[in-house]
């Protein structure tokens, strides 16, 4: 299986074989190709690779034989036509749209999202004279409101981080069909083997590879996939601002989507399962998980995701009248915290360790109180990335501490 074939295999398969383009020497991992330049034969071809006449690599912030590997993998692994690659998933997430947007654009956006996301549309984006305007993710309505005047771009993530509101991503792209927009899709938490965007309508796809494609916290990288005229304008401008992937991290990613669909079937099976017991917990208020029958768009997740992620998000019981927003909340959840032993407490998500996340202080505490009340969330909040370890293991760990609250 080469780069540029790939039979029709099923995911497992190709992700262990898309992508690989062997050397002289026929080595059977593949090849590290740690090098920042390339040299040429004559002068004749180094203008010509410069002027764009002939295809060859030229300096790895523009293309890199390892880089290329990766890309061709993911992309395979997607289905999509074509992919680049980043040096982290913020970058993806910019240039995935400043690479299409100008000022005067009109981007609709959606209102759960990834705090750094908002801290670029608003910060960024809108001071450039972009017009960012947000939905509500998980309001069809709201979504045919928003679109009934043209757009030049939509950008969503389902499920949302961390509240899992499920984006209904079919109607989202007729919609972004009629408004002449390009729709772009945030799929880390579903990652490629529990939903695929690109066949629901979707325009492109954005990834923090740093989250379930390394998936053991080695490493920090990004992707854009989506079709080859719209990529080849992302790889032009991330080749031009210098935020490629470096080959060393493209090495590792390469060989950690091997291993991919094994390691994510586990954790989103364990986290189902520690998602239905949580649910019924007496301390715990609400657990979310898109696959749980009690999910608001339990029906629709269904329909459209093949998995229901590695991710659990809970709101801790509180005392009647506790202001959810305020101290005591926020002190509550902190015990929790606290007294975890197997989750440790981080920010990342989709690691083989098991991590938990309190949004409101730390991914998303940009957002303010109002911003994060506004998309379900509150100081009670947890995101927990459910990891490899023993399921048993990882709800004994749950229990002891939510007994501490």
């Amino acid at each position: 299986m080469t780069s540029d074939a790939v039979p029709p295999f099923r995911p497992d398969t190709i992700a262990v074989h898309a992508g690989v383009t062997r050397t002289a020497f026929d080595e059977m991992s593949e090849p590290l190709f740690l090098t920042q330049g390339y040299v040429y034969p004559t002068a004749a071809e180094a203008e010509a690779a410069f002027a764009g006449e002939i295809e060859r690599y030229q300096y790895s912030r523009y293309g890199n034989p390892t880089v290329t590997m990766f890309q061709d993998r993911l992309a395979a692994i997607e289905g999509a036509e074509s992919c680049f690659a980043t040096a982290t998933g913020m970058a993806a997430v910019f240039v995935s749209l400043a690479a299409i947007l100008e000022q005067g654009s009109r981007l609709v956006a959606a209102r759960a999202l990834f705090g750094s996301s908002i801290t670029v549309f608003n910060d960024y984006f809108a001071k450039w004279g972009i017009r960012v305007d947000y939905v509500d993710a998980h309001d069809n309505a709201d979504w045919d409101r928003a679109l009934a005047e043209p757009a030049d771009a939509i950008y969503l993530e389902s499920p949302t981080n961390p509240m899992q509101d499920v984006v209904d991503i079919a109607h989202v792209a007729t919609l972004a069909r009629r408004a002449g927009a390009l729709l772009i899709v945030d799929n880390v938490f579903a990652t490629p083997l529990g939903q695929r965007p690109l066949e629901l309508g979707a325009d492109a796809v954005v990834y923090s590879a740093t989250k379930h494609i390394d998936g053991q916290g080695r490493v920090l990288g990004g992707a854009v996939l989506g079709g080859a005229e719209y990529v080849d304008k992302v790889r032009t401008m991330v080749r031009t601002m210098g935020a490629t992937m470096s080959p060393f991290t493209a090495w590792v990613l390469g060989k950690s989507l091997e291993t991919l669909p094994v390691r994510v079937r586990a954790q989103s099976a364990a986290a189902l399962e520690l998602a239905a017991w949580l649910d019924a917990h007496p301390k715990v208020a609400v657990a979310r998980y898109p696959l749980l029958p009690s999910h608001p768009q339990y029906e629709l997740a269904a329909r459209q995701m093949t998995m229901g992620g590695t991710l659990v998000t809970i709101d801790i019981a509180l005392p009647e009248g506790t202001d959810p927003h305020g101290p005591e909340a926020k002190a509550a959840t902190f015990r929790f915290l606290d007294a975890l032993r197997v989750f440790a407490i981080s920010n990342n998500l989709g690691d083989a360790k098991s991590i938990a996340t309190h949004p409101a202080t730390t991914t998303h505490r940009k957002l303010g109180a109002e911003g994060r009340a506004a998309v379900g969330m509150c100081d009670a909040t947890v995101r927990l990335s459910v990891g490899l370890e023993d399921v048993e293991d990882l709800r004994a760990d749950l229990a002891r501490a939510l007994d501490a609250v």
